[in-house]
């Protein structure tokens, strides 16, 4: 299969803006390029270089932009026609913010390219207190108390990098998964199940619409030897999945968790954890609304880049 890259060229200061919108259309991850980074680099005083590379000393001339893959078929097609409508919007709905020019750029590439594109921005990512995220083709010391959980992201959304990925992470860091059942709806690359594998959980279920996702998540789970104890389906949200669990994860967009909102109280019992993330600061108060609706208590809410995650329990009248 094919896919077109499309760069979106904008602001620094828009950066966060344009990813959001990109994520509620649907977009699973993003690569950045910006100019700012160069004028960082250059005025760190503590660290002193002999070399730079070129990847790095072209920063200095480039546009800061948003680039993302879309796959070349009808849905693919549909969601470009859906940005590119509503790209111009973000100047109405941001007013105060310099936008830059939101020139959109388009390129065909093969799924080899695609897969491969990305790899030169991830590199380790230490995650909260143990959690380290190490890309399947670096080597990576860990400290005694360190967990890494070892990834091939390939085509799925899940590096760790993003903020909601973090978000979530941090939260089931905190959360008491061991000797649990686990759900992941919307796994990707299998990040957050796997995560809660290795820090102990009997064994977890994921969940993606995306069928490449899947394939992804069941990889990366053998990658890091807990295969045995993840069960994958392909499917909308919770259509196939049966009895309930200790502790789920939904590491979607602000739509889908309010849909989801309807249903997902029936997998969880009296001591549940629900987890959500990838939630866009400015609708947060909508998604909290939406679960409280759903018989759901805030128990905790972490912000990092203007996104929001969130720790939820059972009411106690719907226990």
């Amino acid at each position: 299969m094919n896919y077109k890259q499309v760069t979106i060229y904008t602001t620094t200061q828009a950066i966060d803006i344009v990813s959001g919108f990109l994520t509620a259309h649907g977009v699973r991850g993003v690569m950045i390029e910006d100019a700012q980074d160069f004028a960082d680099f250059l005025s760190d005083t503590t660290i002193h270089w002999d070399y730079v590379d070129d990847s790095l000393m072209r920063l200095k001339e480039v546009e800061t932009n948003v680039t993302f893959y879309l796959a070349d078929n009808l849905q693919g097609i549909e969601a470009f026609r859906e940005i590119e409508k509503g790209l111009p919007q973000l100047r109405t709905l941001n007013p105060a913010i310099d936008l830059g020019s939101l020139r959109m750029a388009t390129s065909e590439v093969d799924e080899e390219d695609w897969s491969t594109a990305w790899k030169k921005y991830y590199h380790p990512t230490k995650v909260g207190d143990k959690l380290v995220v190490v890309p399947c083709w670096e080597q990576y010391g860990c400290m005694p108390d360190e967990i890494p959980i070892v990834l091939d992201p390939g085509m799925a959304f899940g590096t760790g990098t993003h903020e909601t990925t973090r978000l979530c992470m941090q939260l089931l860091e905190k959360t008491a998964v061991n000797g649990s059942r686990v759900l992941d709806i919307g796994t990707g690359s299998g990040i957050l199940a796997i995560t809660a594998l290795l820090l102990g959980a009997k064994e977890a279920v994921g969940v993606d619409i995306d069928e490449v996702a899947v394939r992804t998540a069941h990889e990366n789970a053998a990658l890091n030897g807990v295969e045995n104890h993840l069960t994958l389906f392909c499917g909308d949200l919770t259509e196939k999945v049966t009895g309930t669990f200790d502790v789920i994860c939904a590491n979607i967009v602000a739509d889908v968790i309010i849909r989801l909102s309807a249903d997902v109280t029936k997998f969880m019992h009296a001591d549940s954890t629900l987890l959500v993330s990838g939630i866009i600061e400015e609708r947060c108060e909508e998604v909290k609304s939406a679960l409280c609706a759903a018989g759901l208590n805030i128990c905790e809410m972490k912000t990092e880049g203007g996104w929001a995650a969130l720790r939820l329990c059972l009411s106690e009248k719907n226990t």
